[in-house]
C-alpha cells in the first residue's frame, strides 16, 4: 500500500469520526441518526481504481470501535464486512453507481445495526428487536441513504483526483 494513501485515510477518517460525533449523530430520526464513517467506506470501496479499500475498513472500524460503546470489533467486523460487500459489487454493478452505493448502504446499515443488536443482546441490554428496528435502524437506513448521495460524488471526485486516468499516448 503506498504510504501516502496511509497519509490521508487517518485525516479523512479522523475528520468522518469527528463530524459524525459532533455534528451527524445530533441529527436525529426518530432515535436513528447516519454513520459518516460507514458512508464514506462504501462509497471509497465503490470507486473503481481504489485498491486499498479494506485498509481504510480496518482503521476506520478500529476509529470507530474506540470511541463507541460496543465492543471495539463490533464496528470493526461491521465496516470490514461492508466494505467487502462494496468491493464485490463494484465489479458486479460497475455501470450503475448510484444503484450500487444504495444497495451497500442499505445492506451495510442493516448488517452494523444487526451485529450492535446482537452485542447489546448478548451483554444483556433488553433492547425489543421491533423498537430497535423501528425505531433506530429503519430512520438510520433511510437518513444514510439521503446524506449517501452527497458523500459519493466528493469521494469520487477524491478518488478520482488522488488515482488519475493515464493518458494515452
Amino acid at each position: 500500500m503506498p504510504m501516502w494513501e496511509i497519509l490521508l485515510s487517518l485525516p479523512v477518517l479522523g475528520l468522518a469520526l469527528m463530524l459524525q460525533l459532533a455534528v451527524f449523530s445530533r441529527f436525529n430520526l426518530l432515535f436513528g441518526s447516519a454513520d459518516l464513517p460507514l458512508l464514506i467506506l462504501i462509497a471509497w470501496g465503490l470507486q473503481e481504481r481504489v485498491r486499498w479499500a479494506w485498509v481504510w475498513g480496518l482503521l476506520a472500524g478500529l476509529l470507530v470501535g474506540y470511541v463507541s460503546g460496543l465492543p471495539w470489533y463490533v464496528p470493526l467486523i461491521g465496516y470490514l464486512g461492508t466494505v467487502g460487500l462494496a468491493q464485490s459489487l463494484r465489479r458486479r454493478i460497475w455501470q450503475a453507481p448510484f444503484l450500487a452505493m444504495f444497495l451497500v448502504t442499505l445492506t451495510g446499515t442493516l448488517f452494523v445495526h444487526a451485529l450492535s443488536f446482537v452485542s447489546l443482546r448478548l451483554a444483556g441490554s433488553p433492547l425489543p428487536l421491533s423498537d430497535s428496528f423501528d425505531l433506530v435502524t429503519l430512520p438510520s437506513v433511510f437518513l444514510n441513504l439521503a446524506v449517501g448521495i452527497v458523500i459519493y460524488p466528493l469521494i469520487r471526485d477524491l478518488a478520482a483526483w488522488l488515482y488519475p486516468l493515464e493518458a494515452e499516448t
